[in-house]
């Protein structure tokens, strides 16, 4: 079954940055204009949480207030890819990032509505 597939991830120390890129498996995973692709992360201990997430129809994006001014969400329609900029990282920033999709945007925040869930890219900030 295609799957989307996150990369990027790594270790950083505090205050830098990095970019995480979520793409199809392979061909047949269609991107359609109705969906919104979503990044969640899960730290150790703590349940999944919503991170931010792009509408592919007209590229409204939505952020967590915890990364709010410190993430960006952008995507490539040309590619079917979404990268997450991340800058001024945290040690709280640490957790497993994934990306997945949901066709209605006006759920975003609900996980089960989601699929095509990737395996999870690791972000470590730490000293």
């Amino acid at each position: 079954q295609e799957h989307l597939v996150e990369s990027g991830g790594g270790l950083v120390q505090p205050g830098g940055s990095l970019t995480l890129s979520c793409t199809p498996s392979g061909r047949t995973l269609v991107i359609y204009a109705n969906d919104i692709i979503t990044w969640f992360r899960q730290a150790p201990g703590k349940q999944r949480e919503f991170v931010a997430g792009v509408t592919w129809r007209n590229n409204k994006k939505y952020y967590a207030d915890s990364v709010k001014g410190r993430f960006t969400i952008s995507r490539d329609a040309a590619w079917n890819a979404v990268a997450l900029q991340m800058n001024n990282l945290r040690p709280e920033d640490t957790a497993v990032y994934y990306c997945a999709r949901n066709p209605d945007p006006y759920t975003r925040n609900d996980e089960s509505k989601y699929n095509s869930w990737g395996q999870g890219t690791q972000v470590t900030v730490s000293s």
